[in-house]
């Protein structure tokens, strides 16, 4: 069966790989296909993400670049990209008190209700998902299609692929329960377990086509 695959990169990274970064270097097509039934021919993978930043962590651009051009070596892959955004803004302090920081503040002087935060928000991966999710819906680009994703903002746009087109939507969730709305209108649910994230990763070294190679972060062995 014709498939495509719809990665919600920054879902799968936190629901699944951040807090093991062995798992990191993962060939999300070899996981894929082993958590699809045998029947699902994988045509396409359609990842989206956005560029890290390198405010906190000043390695981080490179090894997300150098995963981006390890993905970009399977067949069918195609990545697309929004952005980060980030500003400053007040934010209310958590209640009750004891859960404040520690904090000396001047006698008779009451502390502060708000802080001002750095505030990071990934825009676009959502969007761009349900976007494109439907034109190939409307193109009748595949037979069958899976999202890696337990995002509630893909409830809309699976639902008009599955109950307005009439096109097989499924779920490949990162998590053991995944959202019930979203269950509610895919067409199947299969689930991705550890064995499939630890006997899929690529190799440690991988020839590119122009002749350089990515290799994996010394922070993800």
């Amino acid at each position: 069966m014709r498939t495509f695959v719809y990665v919600d990169g920054f879902n799968l990274y936190y629901r699944l790989l951040q807090s093991d970064p062995s798992l990191k270097w993962l060939n999300i097509l070899a996981m894929a296909q082993a958590a699809l039934p045998k029947t699902a021919e994988i045509v396409r993978m359609r990842y989206f993400s956005a560029r890290v930043s390198g405010r906190r962590d000043r390695q981080a651009p490179g090894r997300q670049q150098a995963y981006l051009n390890a993905l970009a070596t399977l067949p069918g892959f195609e990545a697309h990209m929004g952005n980060f955004l980030t500003s400053s803004k007040f934010a209310e302090l958590a209640q009750p008190p004891e859960f404040r920081p520690r904090i000396s503040w001047p006698a008779n002087e009451p502390a502060p209700d708000v802080v001002k935060i750095i505030k990071t928000e990934e825009k676009g991966s959502d969007v761009n998902l349900a976007s494109h999710l439907l034109m190939d819906s409307f193109r009748n680009s595949f037979e069958a299609a899976a999202v890696i994703s337990n995002d509630a903002d893909l409830i809309e746009p699976i639902r008009l692929a599955t109950r307005e087109l009439g096109k097989t939507v499924g779920l490949l969730t990162p998590v053991p329960s995944p959202n019930p709305r979203l269950r509610e209108v895919a067409s199947f649910v299969r689930h991705i377990e550890r064995r499939h994230l630890s006997h899929a990763q690529f190799p440690d070294v991988i020839e590119l086509p122009n002749g350089q190679r990515a290799q994996r972060p010394a922070e993800w062995r």
